[in-house]
């Protein structure tokens, strides 16, 4: 899948969990900012689910599912101590330590809701917020409806989205496209179907991913 004419397709991989889409996000939004044919370029964002396993009531603390891995607590508290300054250095706040993981399935269905009202990226911005920043519970019916509500969108019909099982096969369309285009983790970016990047890479390597796609699909562009 390419962009079609003049446009350039940007699919962006990502769950709410993670801390490094958050970043990725912030930095990609810093080299499209720079990046002399952004309004040519159409960001899509795909869902992508880290823990699909997690329950929909928060349990056990990020630090405590860091511990699971095999990694004592100390070395996990330098590790959130990292990403937390990486995410100052890009105007976020991260509060891992308190961050408590859930099921993220319901928050993909409301993106894809909230893409058929123009407002995907919006959304994926205050999930992001909600559960790095805030630590509220992103797999919660009223609390996701707040957040739509919030971006704009109307919160009734959020709930009345979330009460059923509509945008579902969305995110499984997303997931299995992840599968066919090899994406293994998150976030991943795949510009016009051909250049990909995965990690929260600098923002002047993604404007170069993004500037060596444009000229691979623009061969007489000076």
């Amino acid at each position: 899948m390419s962009g079609g004419g003049d446009t350039m397709l940007v699919e962006i991989w990502s769950d709410v969990l993670c801390p490094w889409c958050y970043l990725g996000k912030r930095r990609f939004e810093a080299a499209l900012a720079r990046f002399e044919h952004r309004d040519a370029v159409d960001v899509v964002w795909r869902s992508f689910e880290l823990r699909a396993d997690e329950p929909t009531v928060p349990g056990r603390s990020l630090l405590d599912v860091m511990a699971g891995y095999g990694l004592d607590r100390e070395a996990a508290l330098e590790r959130f101590e990292h990403i937390r300054q990486l995410g100052e250095a890009e105007g976020l706040t991260l509060n891992l330590t308190t961050a408590r993981p859930v099921n993220t399935f319901d928050a993909h269905r409301l993106t894809h809701w909230a893409a058929a009202h123009g407002l995907r990226g919006e959304l994926k911005e205050r999930l992001f917020r909600a559960y790095h920043t805030e630590n509220l519970n992103v797999a919660d019916h009223d609390v996701l409806a707040g957040l739509a509500g919030e971006v704009g969108l109307d919160a009734d019909q959020a709930r009345e989205v979330l009460a059923g099982d509509a945008f579902g096969e969305d995110v499984r369309a997303d997931e299995r496209r992840a599968r066919e285009v090899g994406v293994g983790a998150v976030p991943t970016f795949l510009v016009d179907g051909r250049r990909t990047t995965a990690g929260a890479m600098s923002a002047d390597v993604l404007l170069n991913l993004l500037e060596t796609a444009w000229s691979e699909r623009q061969p007489h562009h000076v």
